[in-house]
């Protein structure tokens, strides 16, 4: 039985963190090539050993990628022609990133939605700049949240120092929107762009936010990331063929 991802490349943008060192080698198990891309190669090559991939696999490309840095993501695409999907794993913040709503800045407000969905606007631009160019069929797959879909339950976070962060509700709502812009813009079938919008992810969170967020879903709680791996390879593979600029919610249940 042919695998999903056959000869085809694929680059994933962070790499080395939480969701995109999880892909990688259920990527190449699906018979892909990985560009691993992210800001620290070190630490993104020590992670990916800690999970048991053979990081010396001749499927498997290191590169360093500052995704903040427009001539650095553009000379990226200009150094491969093969690329056939990309997943855009990042998660860049500021240290201030996380504060309750009355506490945030403006100035933290907008460094967030710059450093985030600024860059999630020039990888996306040119992942479509790079299929104009070469006009081979590229599926680039986005990463949302169940928050950028539905309110907050703030409830949950109750007893707990956490909130949810209002700039990731925002930029989280954004992206989607992005993503359809830019496949309306390009107008073309071989081009693709979709999302798929996690519920929450097991984190080592408190036990008072499990237990109240896991009252909120059907019974599984927060999710291991690899329950959210299964809906990436569909958007990057033949299966999806005409989905685009679609949402996938993988949430057991919370946003209903």
């Amino acid at each position: 039985m042919e695998r999903l991802l056959e000869n085809k490349t694929i680059l994933i943008a962070g790499a080395g963190g939480l969701l995109g060192s999880r892909l990688v080698p259920k990527i190449i198990a699906q018979g892909g090539k990985v560009i691993a891309a992210d800001i620290n190669i070190k630490a993104m090559t020590e992670r990916l050993v800690s999970l048991g991939v053979d990081v010396h696999n001749e499927n498997l490309i290191f590169i360093e990628l500052d995704i903040m840095k427009e001539k650095n993501v553009s000379e990226l695409f200009l150094n491969y022609t093969d690329i056939d999907g990309a997943v855009n794993s990042t998660y860049p913040r500021n240290k201030k990133y996380g504060a309750h709503f009355f506490d945030v800045s403006l100035e933290s407000f907008n460094e967030n939605l710059s450093l985030h969905l600024g860059s999630a606007f020039l990888f996306t631009q040119q992942c479509a700049s790079y299929f104009k160019k070469h006009e081979n069929p590229l599926s680039l797959v986005n990463i949302s949240s169940i928050y950028g879909v539905v309110a907050p339950k703030f409830e949950i976070y109750d007893n707990t120092p956490m909130t949810m962060p209002v700039e990731y509700a925002a930029i989280k709502a954004a992206i989607q929107h992005l993503n359809k812009y830019t496949v309306a813009y390009i107008n073309d079938s071989r081009f693709r762009i979709n999302c798929v919008s996690p519920g929450g992810i097991f984190d080592n969170q408190p036990e008072a936010f499990l237990e109240a967020y896991k009252k909120k879903t059907h019974g599984a709680g927060m999710l291991d990331v690899e329950e959210v791996i299964g809906s990436v390879l569909f958007l990057l593979s033949e299966q999806s063929r005409y989905v685009t600029g679609q949402n996938i919610i993988v949430d057991d249940g919370f946003s209903l």
